[in-house]
């Protein structure tokens, strides 16, 4: 099994001590298992590591590793990408000795649309308009580079707006750039317990980009002890119904295939 995107208390809106983690991954069988936390930006700082916390957590991480020799621990982070301010991306980050870089939108501008704080700001918004401007987000991110793996690519579902079907062609060329930008696509289970109660993404994305060719990964994006694991032997299964054979993991920055 393969879990990849986790998080730790260092983002201030996680609990439970790394050890525990990697101990309840191991007690589900989990072989790959990644701390994805959120990396540190000058941008929304109540819910991400601080600049000067960063060297501690990848130290952390490399202990974990020593101490934990039955379980290949990988070392990630989850990076915001907001279209039209690349300048928030720390280079530290961006140029940080990690396994895997996994790049996220959270924001539509400045609003964090997956936050149940900013809920009532959907009831503002047109629908279509948002899911032009994330997917012109994802693309971007993509483009960048920077990146590995895209983090739960249709997240902007989370609170019921699922993507319009006028959206069908953009969301093809989105994963088409994805493929050609050489990123893996993860299955973040979280949508699972979100009151959308799907997997990112879509089962119907998920058998377009089987189609067009691209790897995945796996992750429970986990937040709490309660949440290492969670979902993933449903999304492996569906993953193998649609066809995909193989996940993929990084070990600095090169990708391998494990075989489902």
């Amino acid at each position: 099994m393969i879990d990849l995107h986790n998080h730790t208390t260092r983002c201030n809106h996680a609990t439970g001590s790394m050890q525990d983690y990697v101990k309840a991954a191991i007690a589900q069988g989990i072989k790959y298992y990644g701390f994805s936390c959120h990396a540190p930006m000058d941008f929304d700082s109540k819910y991400r590591m601080a600049k000067a916390e960063l060297k501690d957590y990848l130290a952390d991480i490399e202990a974990l590793k020593m101490a934990n020799p039955d379980i290949d621990i990988k070392s990630g982070l989850e990076v915001d990408f907001i279209l039209g301010k690349p300048h928030l991306m720390e280079k530290e980050v961006l140029e940080a000795r990690v396994d895997h870089l996994i790049g996220s939108v959270h924001f539509l501008d400045s609003w964090g649309f997956d936050n149940p704080e900013f809920l009532d700001e959907w009831a503002k918004r047109d629908v279509k308009e948002c899911w032009e401007l994330y997917l012109d987000s994802i693309q971007a991110m993509a483009k960048s580079g920077y990146f590995q793996i895209v983090g739960h690519l249709d997240l902007l579902k989370v609170f019921g707006a699922t993507p319009p079907k006028e959206m069908d062609s953009k969301i093809e060329k989105t994963l088409q750039i994805i493929k050609d930008n050489n990123m893996v696509l993860e299955i973040n289970t979280a949508g699972l317990r979100k009151p959308i109660k799907e997997c990112y993404p879509s089962p119907s994305i998920l058998k377009l980009a089987k189609k067009l060719g691209l790897d995945i990964t796996f992750s429970s994006d986990a937040h709490a002890l309660s949440q290492v694991g969670a979902g993933l032997k449903e999304c492996i299964a569906l993953a193998k119904d649609i066809g995909f054979k193989a996940g993929v993991v990084f070990d600095k920055k090169i990708p391998f295939h494990v075989a489902l």
